[in-house]
């Protein structure tokens, strides 16, 4: 049984429709803002609330598999932090982590050009142990990294002379896929030394984390998805990549709500007509 020639060029159309609906936001982005969600708003009030100056850490706990929903987050809070003048010391407890850091610090500097490495930013690397590292981390700092990514010691980073336990930072933003991420977090830094704790996870795993933000106020607010990395562009009031990825998500959906709706008038006056 041969396919109709005409549904045949009707599924092409309908496909080049949605390629081109989902390119032109990607290209040329509309900057569409979103609803904030309070998750949201904790994480953006905790960093905007951090005193200038203050040394905070980002944790790269994930991997390239994760990057489309977690860099876009990590970037916006990134560009936040830097904005209030807080110094990112950046490491991972996953072993690509490191990699995704110094892509996130990238970006950021597209925006703060003078921002320099080792008085504003740097890079510690990736670290083993996971929660087991954190507790030693609350102890002494320098032990659990004796230097950075570059090799340079941790005595001779100028952000890092004042730094000794996890009680010198101002608070810690897990960007996490899993285990070990934002739990360990919150069990061997804020639980144990009163560091505030927040992050942002992939739209699947955010439901299990939200009871620490709910419950005892464990979590400074939460990042589910690419959505709340949008969120919180929306925030900072800047169009950064998961803006426009959601843009183009947006359109995609309403243009198949169109499709849709074609679709059941033509059925309609199809049934219509084979009754008259």
């Amino acid at each position: 049984m041969s396919a109709n020639p005409n549904s045949l060029l009707e599924r092409r159309i309908v496909f080049l429709l949605l390629f081109v609906a989902v390119t032109i936001p990607l290209i040329f982005p509309i900057g569409w803002k979103t609803e904030v969600s309070g998750y949201a708003k904790m994480a953006w009030e905790l960093i905007e609330a951090t005193p200038d100056s203050s040394v905070v850490i980002f944790s790269f706990d994930y991997d390239p598999s994760t990057m489309t929903e977690l860099q876009p987050m990590a970037e916006a809070m990134l560009h936040h932090a830097f904005s209030r003048n807080q110094k990112v010391m950046a490491m991972a407890l996953w072993p690509q982590g490191a990699q995704m850091a110094d892509q996130a610090f990238g970006k950021a500097l597209e925006s703060f050009p003078e921002k320099k490495y080792g008085v504003d930013y740097v890079n510690v690397g990736y670290k083993v142990a996971g929660i087991v590292a954190i507790q030693s981390m609350g102890r002494n700092m320098a032990e659990v990294f004796p230097t950075d990514q570059r090799g340079t010691k941790y005595a001779e980073l100028h952000m890092l002379k004042k730094i000794r336990t996890l009680k010198d930072i101002g608070y810690v933003n897990s960007l996490s896929s899993g285990t070990p991420g934002i739990k360990e977090w919150v069990m061997a830094a804020r639980d144990a030394y009163g560091t505030p704790v927040t992050g942002g996870t992939t739209a699947v795993s955010a439901p299990g984390l939200l009871p620490y933000v709910n419950s005892q106020k464990q979590l400074h607010g939460l990042l589910g998805g690419l959505k709340a990395a949008s969120e919180y562009e929306t925030l900072i009031d800047k169009i950064g990549t998961a803006t426009v990825k959601m843009d183009a998500q947006s359109i995609a959906h309403l243009l198949i709500l169109i499709f849709i709706a074609l679709g059941n008038i033509r059925a309609f006056w199809a049934k219509k007509r084979r009754k008259a």
